[in-house]
């Protein structure tokens, strides 16, 4: 057989395999639309996140202390959805008032090596991720991450529950360099 011709042959199997494939997959891509089936099944986990889901009106009190002397409050809102094949949840929020202005996007997932949440939380006021570790401890969803700030080390504990009247309640605390907890932000959330 000369060169060319098994370059040839080898091009007309590449395309073969090729049309092959991409027709499975349009074939797959109908069944899966026309069932609604979802391209994967979300961990247990995951589907215990569902009280987040929808928008949500919120209000930031954030007590009195040297940064707020006389304490702040401030409005917000946020959107939460599930992320692709329900494997994540996408929470956006933008909130203002007398304490700033934030907005952010805080993506939740189950991490099955870890057998733990993992929280990547995005905003404004940082550059990266902050990246945090979770689980359900009783009723409230609570995650843990340590930072540093300067010489000094930050640990943050973030506390989440829904009430009996469908509030959510979110209260995030810090630890500066072994010091008390203290709590820095206590977040009220109603579903609109």
């Amino acid at each position: 057989m000369k060169k060319n011709s098994r370059i040839g042959l080898a091009a007309g199997l590449f395309i073969l395999s090729f049309a092959v494939c991409a027709n499975a997959w349009f074939i797959r891509q109908q069944k899966s639309e026309s069932t609604q089936e979802p391209v994967s099944k979300a961990a247990p986990e995951m589907q215990r996140l569902n009280f987040y889901l929808g928008d949500w009106d919120y209000t930031e009190t954030y007590p009195r202390s040297a940064a707020f002397p006389d304490g702040a409050t401030n409005t917000g809102v946020y959107t939460s959805k599930l992320g692709p094949g329900g494997n994540s949840l996408i929470n956006s929020f933008h909130s203002k008032g007398p304490a700033g202005e934030f907005e952010g996007l805080l993506v939740i997932t189950w991490d099955p090596r870890e057998n733990a949440y993992k929280s990547y939380v995005f905003s404004n006021g940082f550059p990266g991720a902050l990246v945090e570790t979770g689980q359900f401890e009783g009723d409230a969803l609570v995650f843990r991450t340590e930072l540093a700030a300067g010489s000094a080390t930050v640990k943050l504990r973030n506390a989440t529950r829904v009430l009996g009247s469908g509030k959510l309640v979110s209260e995030q605390y810090s630890a500066r360099s072994g010091a008390p907890e203290r709590l820095f932000v206590s977040v009220e959330a109603k579903k609109r």
